[in-house]
């Protein structure tokens, strides 16, 4: 592919960025309205159904964009968006907190919002703690492997940081969901702690399938932003603000 100008090269890389972190930040945001929203069972193992929350559908697409940012930009820009993130759920929280404690207008129906608000409320208070600790274990996790790998082995560090970090995320988001939210519709009558074990396998195995379903695409994605933003080399990163334009 011929090569651009200096320009016209920083503006490409510009705006890869910018639609790798607002795919990232605007599906976090979403996950976080829609979080616990609806249960959907994606089907069934003997006896066991496989359930997910709605909120959980889009996720396994914010570990593709911090890869492909840690791959191509660098650790340090992949944890930067990892805190604009955390940013992007306070703010999340305060619309929901300030669309509670404004007055409403009189007669207007309001509850689909404070069902909306109480459910939202426990899934980003889970997601926030989650989050962080998913999303930073990722990141550490892909450049370790790549370090290890001196830039080969592509899928290991993507699938190997991936299936780790989403474990880590699933099990913190179903136990602060309800032990810190009490927001899971959990059976009373029944132990709770199977109920729990089998949101966290049924969540974990839908993030761990997205994962290693992601692999083709992360190459092909990988390969194609690497010559269009003429990315030398495997393993090459965008350190600071630039490669040299050569």
């Amino acid at each position: 592919m011929p090569r651009p100008d200096a320009q016209e090269l920083q503006q490409r890389r510009e705006l890869a960025f910018l639609v790798l972190a607002g795919l990232f930040l605007g599906t976090m945001g979403m996950l976080n309205i829609l979080g616990l929203t609806r249960f959907l069972q994606l089907g069934q193992i003997g006896s066991w159904p496989v359930v997910v929350a709605v909120g959980a559908l889009p996720y396994p697409v914010t570990f593709l964009c911090t890869d492909l940012i840690s791959e191509i930009w660098g650790e340090r820009r992949a944890n930067q968006l990892v805190w604009v993130g955390l940013l992007l759920n306070g703010w999340i929280v305060l619309v929901l907190w300030l669309g509670g404690v404004l007055p409403g207008l009189p007669g207007a129906p309001d509850e689909a919002f404070f069902s909306v608000q109480r459910l939202a409320f426990g899934a980003v208070v889970a997601s926030m703690a989650a989050y962080m600790a998913a999303q930073f274990t990722d990141v550490r996790l892909f450049h370790f492997w790549k370090r290890r790998t001196a830039g080969r082995a592509l899928w290991l560090r993507n699938n190997g940081s991936t299936l780790v970090s989403q474990l880590v995320d699933t099990s913190a988001v179903v136990l602060i969901s309800h032990y810190g939210a009490h927001v899971l519709p959990v059976r009373p009558e029944l132990p709770v702690l199977p109920q729990l074990g089998s949101y966290i396998a049924s969540g974990y195995l839908f993030k761990a399938l997205a994962a290693l379903l992601d692999t083709l695409p992360f190459y092909l994605l990988t390969g194609w932003l690497r010559r269009w933003l003429h990315v030398p080399g495997a393993g090459a990163e965008l350190v600071g603000e630039q490669l040299p334009l050569r």
